[in-house]
């Protein structure tokens, strides 16, 4: 095993937990809606039970004051889970650059001083990489699940795919991202 192996599982580990921050992010999101339905609903009970004692007008202007904080609370909702998925997404693409730029650096000074200790400091080190990938991938699949369970029927959790580009859906939308 080399240095590039190295480099690849480690490279693995950063996709599982950027993966794992996106599944949190799909958690919080349903989580949000959810208190926003329920919120919503409580709202309609409590103005039903009242309407008797209440004018149309007062009625029309309590439903769209629901409607209006709910609009916001939906698209305060919408961008900072967006936000929160695009930060993932640049820190997982800079930190996948990190890895590469140093295993491409420790080839060559491989390569100028002929000195191999990094090679082998890499072997030793592959082991220990792959226990860890494997433990990052297991919590990723966790947090899916745990995703999936809060988001419920309508919520489709990240499905994780190493090589290439993956696509995912939430919510009936499709993201593409390179991984």
């Amino acid at each position: 095993m080399s240095a590039a192996n190295l480099s690849a599982v480690t490279t693995e580990v950063i996709a599982a937990y950027g993966n794992t921050a996106k599944n949190v992010i799909t958690a919080y999101r349903a989580g949000g809606e959810r208190v926003s339905g329920f919120v919503g609903g409580r709202w309609e009970s409590a103005l039903s039970a009242t309407s008797a004692r209440l004018s149309a007008d007062v009625q029309a202007n309590a439903r769209h004051a629901q409607k209006v904080v709910g609009g916001y609370y939906t698209k305060g909702m919408d961008l900072s889970t967006a936000g929160a998925t695009a930060v993932v997404d640049q820190c997982v693409k800079l930190a996948e650059q990190g890895v590469g730029q140093v295993a491409a650096n420790a080839s060559r000074f491989e390569e100028k001083t002929g000195i191999t200790a990094l090679t082998r400091l890499a072997v030793v080190a592959v082991p220990a990489a792959q226990a860890v990938s494997k433990l990052a991938t297991q919590i990723e699949q966790k947090s899916g699940a745990l995703a999936q369970k809060i988001a419920g029927d309508k919520g489709i959790v990240a499905a994780v795919k190493r090589a290439g580009t993956k696509v995912r859906k939430t919510r009936g939308r499709k993201v593409a991202s390179a991984v």
